[in-house]
């Protein structure tokens, strides 16, 4: 629906191409200085905005519910709830912190915090989004160990769930500093409206840093996800042959709620990473404004998802969760 009602790029001249790709820094400069962007007409930037206003308030309002649940029922506070809390933080904190400036400059067309503003909206929208990342295959591995390892596993064990809550965040740092060091750099994106890595940039310290992203930060934790789960999956299989008909049930959860996980990743995600080595290894030009646009939006709108998938489809979030809403105590197990 997007990329339908998002218009404006305009294909009859080729030096605005030619400018996205050869001149970057005027472009850039033009942008940040508060010129109006080109590569979206009035009405695709309000469409824009319709989306990043909706995706907003939907995160803000999931990832707080999660929030208010946990601190609500004592039962929630697991070693594993740990890691899913950890995931809600960092979904409000691109809410919090990233969404209203890219909204804000949907608006007016144009972006409005300068250049250090810029940096900042692309270096915090990527730490969280990558440790959003880091912390849903750590949670995929915890899932793992539970159902595999039972017997080895301490589940109260809320040590190893903050040391995987430490690590997401010192790991999404490792990936996201760099740029202000000299690997890569943080600058406007897509229609001007948007900052992150500089996709098109085709330096050698610009094009390995966006590789190494890729690779470390999006492939590798997809991977992880898939190995846990269908392993997950298989475990649960072998013991519907035992006892079959509550096993059935259980598989019937645990696919549905494995394809919802994966679907999500690779729906919010893929597209931007994609789009990110198009720009970047891709010809000149190749991917537009109204191109770059959509995989921006998708990627936000994992704030919106990741508390419902993530949350809802655990049985005992569910519970609490009809509790909170029939402001009744806390359910028994």
């Amino acid at each position: 629906m997007v990329v339908h009602l998002i218009r404006g790029w305009n294909l009859s001249t080729t030096d605005s191409t030619s400018n996205f790709s050869t001149d970057a820094s005027v472009r850039d400069s033009s942008v940040l200085q508060g010129g109006s962007s080109a590569g979206l007409s009035r009405t695709g930037h309000t469409v824009v905005a319709v989306f990043l206003g909706l995706i907003l308030v939907l995160g803000i309002f999931n990832n707080c519910l999660v929030l208010l649940i946990f601190a609500k029922f004592r039962s929630l506070r697991t070693p594993i709830n740990v890691i899913l809390l950890n995931i809600s933080v960092s979904d409000i904190l691109v809410c919090v912190f990233g969404t209203p400036f890219s909204f804000a400059a949907s608006l007016q067309g144009r972006w409005l915090i300068g250049d250090h503003g810029c940096k900042w909206y692309g270096f915090a929208n990527s730490l969280f989004g990558i440790v959003s990342l880091v912390s849903l295959a750590m949670l995929s591995y915890e899932r793992y160990t539970a159902v595999l390892c039972s017997s080895q596993v301490d589940v109260s064990n809320f040590r190893k769930a903050w040391l995987c809550v430490g690590t997401s965040w010192l790991y999404s740092l490792l990936w996201t500093l760099p740029p202000f060091l000299g690997w890569s750099s943080y600058g406007p994106e897509g229609p001007g409206t948007t900052c992150s890595v500089q996709w098109h940039v085709r330096s050698v310290a610009s094009v390995s840093y966006v590789l190494c992203l890729f690779i470390f930060c999006l492939l590798l934790p997809l991977l992880l996800m898939v190995y846990c789960y269908s392993r997950i999956l298989m475990t649960i299989r072998r013991v519907g042959k035992v006892n079959l008909l509550s096993a059935q049930r259980r598989e019937q959860h645990i696919v549905l709620m494995v394809l919802s996980m994966v679907s999500c990743y690779l729906l919010c995600w893929m597209p931007y990473g994609v789009i990110a080595l198009l720009a970047t290894f891709g010809r000149s030009g190749l991917v537009t404004p109204m191109a770059s646009v959509v995989p921006s939006i998708l990627a936000k709108l994992s704030t919106v998802f990741n508390p419902v998938i993530y949350v809802f489809f655990n049985k005992q979030f569910n519970r609490c969760f009809v509790a909170f809403w029939k402001c009744s105590e806390e359910p028994q197990s």
